[in-house]
């Protein structure tokens, strides 16, 4: 008869050889899954000597949703603290291999079952996933409270703002190895002023014979110290049988200082009947341990029975989370590893919708396991209660205890999954002046309890349908996870919102001579709807190409100030302001004398009023014929020098051409000006 082992002398085979896998579980060592995440104390420092491989769920990471990358909690450990003084929480994992790269995530868990860190996007509280080798943690340099995955040669920091803790709170950290390798494991240490609070006293679990009452797998309420186990067992006693126990064996010790459960082999078979398991002080002159030096109280004791020779029923299944597509079976004694199909044959699974098995495997250990592992066709995504019921397989025997007792055709196990969600989304824009505004409207899907939104990674919202307002056009990202407290989905949507071009613009006369009359014309581009001239001269207009102005004369020259509103079909404005410049003479004529003494009045010589002169030319010559003067520009004026020096006073001669361009006449003209200094 075989003797039932549970997770031993093997399992350095198991770790080195075996491809990571889902649902860490299987592995059956302390830590690496959330239920069983090692208590810390205050003081700690873990040395993790080596990394099972297995990987368990898709962790949500809302800040690093749009880089298209997974996260999952990979080759990991877990790790739980309650804060007993608030304060900073800062650690550094340091790997024993300089090249490894590990990654992080913390979680807040209070008043949370741990396993909703895979589905509840709100318990997240800071990670780093950079590519970056070496050393990592949470410290005050750290910039960011996430780092997202990035590329080794990317260099991102692998220090993360470090978390701030809250007393009375409990918190979840992962450490993880996303490389299938095997790795030389790592140090965790601990500092910043938050106070951590130690776990409860650890205790006894539960307690389990084998089938022929050789052996006894001893399950803790908390993982134990490797260290204070003594291997002759004397940390343990049955009551009645002083002699009975021989050897005590920590599971998972191999990999790591603790352990959450112990095999106990005995001297001799005990008979069938109850018992109970009593904790004493060993010969190592100490009890058992936890990592934080608690000890399980001497005379602490857990009922065991032994059966004899009873088939091996179905004990449970582990939860499935959202979409399970593997389930994971719990018997209560081990299964010989060759009485399991293969193709999944031994089981069926019916519900309220059809499940198909691909594939069973194992967590075998000298060929004998006691769960197995459910590989699924494809999700299971509709709610109800299904059943898992063992048959005889395609290998035509049914599954067989480590006792040779084969387990009854016909027995089966419920379990539960729970409706998955859509965060499938519609946007409804309204445009606007300065602003977008964009109504966002959630799947009317029955069951979803909490939405997750984040908007171009810098605004966020918990509402169902919320309403965003957009400042600058571009390209825009938004970010959707829905849950129903067990189920969640992530959509992202990329759009581009683009601004309506909107200018008021019209031309005004460069002059306006007296008893003229001024047409605007309308240049603003948009789609516009609605015009408002103000002219200047008291009228206004609403037409897009308004009647022709008319302006008062006056002595001198004047600015009217000539404004055009614009409007939308959007309900958008704009304006603009032009002014006109009225002439108060519009009749061109050259001065018969001017003083430049820089008095500011009558300084220069110029062409006065040419504002309906096209190529002008005035040229100004002293009475020997010698020109000191020229000039194209009608604004451009002489000072009565030469060269730099005055010219003496007397009479100077002047030439004008021009082209009138009111009647087209060319006009040429000339005179005499006297200099008076």
């Amino acid at each position: 008869m075989l003797k039932q082992l549970w997770f031993i002398c093997s399992i350095i085979f198991f770790i080195h050889t075996a491809a990571a896998q889902s649902g860490c579980a299987i592995n059956g060592i302390a830590g690496q899954t959330t239920r069983t995440a090692i208590k810390l104390c205050n003081t700690n420092t873990i040395i993790q000597d080596l990394v099972p491989l297995c990987e368990n769920y898709k962790l949500p990471l809302v800040s690093c949703a749009f880089d298209g990358k997974e996260y999952k909690d990979k080759n990991p450990f877990w790790y739980q603290l309650t804060c007993s003084n608030s304060g900073t929480f800062g650690f550094t994992i340091t790997p024993k291999n300089i090249t490894d790269d590990y990654n992080w995530q913390f979680f807040d868990i209070t008043n949370h079952a741990s396993g909703e860190i895979y589905t509840d996007v709100a318990l997240f509280a800071a990670a780093n996933w950079s590519g970056t080798t070496g050393i990592t943690g949470a410290s005050s340099s750290g910039a960011n409270s996430t780092e997202c995955a990035s590329a080794a040669t990317a260099n991102v920091s692998t220090f993360s703002k470090i978390p701030e803790l809250v007393q009375g709170r409990t918190y979840l950290l992962m450490v993880s190895h996303n490389n299938d390798a095997p790795q030389s494991g790592y140090t965790l240490s601990f500092n910043g002023s938050a106070t951590i609070a130690g776990p409860a006293l650890p205790s006894l679990q539960s307690a389990n014979a084998n089938c022929d009452g050789t052996e006894i797998y001893v399950k803790f309420t908390t993982a134990i110290n490797c260290a204070s186990l003594a291997a002759n067992g004397s940390d343990f006693e049955i009551p009645g049988f002083p002699s009975a126990i021989n050897s005590a064996i920590g599971i998972g010790c191999i990999v790591g200082g603790v352990m959450d459960s112990v095999l106990i082999n005995l001297s001799a078979p005990l008979p069938p009947g109850n018992y109970a398991l009593t904790v004493k002080s060993g010969s190592d002159n100490n009890s058992l341990l936890d990592n934080c030096s608690n000890t399980i109280p001497a005379g602490t004791s857990v009922p065991f029975s032994v059966y004899g020779l009873q088939p091996a029923a179905l004990d449970s299944i582990i939860p499935p989370p959202c979409s399970p597509v593997m389930l994971q079976v719990f018997f209560k004694k081990n299964i010989q590893c060759s009485s399991v199909a293969p193709d999944g044959t031994d089981f069926a699974i019916t519900g309220p919708s059809a499940v198909t098995i691909l594939s069973a495997a194992t967590n075998c250990t000298n060929s004998a396991a006691d769960i197995i592992s459910l590989q699924l066709a494809a999700p299971i995504v509709r709610a109800g209660i299904y059943t898992i019921t063992l048959l005889r397989g395609s290998d035509n025997n049914a599954l067989t205890d480590v006792c040779g007792i084969e387990t009854p055709a016909g027995s089966s196990i419920n379990f539960t999954v729970n409706d998955t969600v859509n965060a499938g989304f519609t946007y409804q824009l309204i445009k606007g002046c300065r602003f977008d505004t964009i109504h966002y409207f959630s799947n009317a899907q029955t069951g979803i309890t909490t939405w997750n939104w984040r908007f171009d990674n810098t605004q966020t919202s918990t509402a169902q349908n919320p309403v965003i307002i957009y400042n600058s056009p571009g390209e825009k990202t938004t970010q959707l996870i829905a849950g129903n407290g067990f189920c969640n989905d992530t959509s992202i949507v990329k759009f581009t919102l683009s601004r309506d071009p909107l200018k008021a613009s019209f031309s005004v006369p460069a002059i306006y001579c007296p008893n003229d009359i001024v047409y605007f014309k309308d240049s603003s581009t948009g789609n516009i709807i609605n015009w408002y001239w103000q002219f200047g001269n008291g009228f206004s207009s609403n037409l897009q190409n308004p009647p022709p102005q008319a302006y008062a004369a006056a002595q001198r020259d004047r600015l009217f100030p000539v404004q055009l509103i614009i409007e939308s079909d959007k309900f958008c404005y704009d304006t603009v302001i032009n002014y006109l410049k009225a002439a108060g003479n519009c009749y061109i004529s050259v001065p018969t004398a001017f003083t430049p003494n820089k008095d500011g009045r009558n300084d220069y010589l110029y062409p006065l009023n040419a504002y309906r002169a096209a190529g002008l030319e005035f040229k100004v010559f002293n009475k020997f014929g010698m020109q000191l003067f020229a000039t194209k520009d009608r604004t451009r004026k002489w000072d009565g020098t030469f060269n730099g020096a005055a010219q003496p006073p007397g009479v100077y001669i002047w030439f004008l051409h021009y082209t009138n361009t009111e009647t087209g006449k060319k006009i040429f003209e000339k005179g005499t000006t006297v200099l008076i200094r």
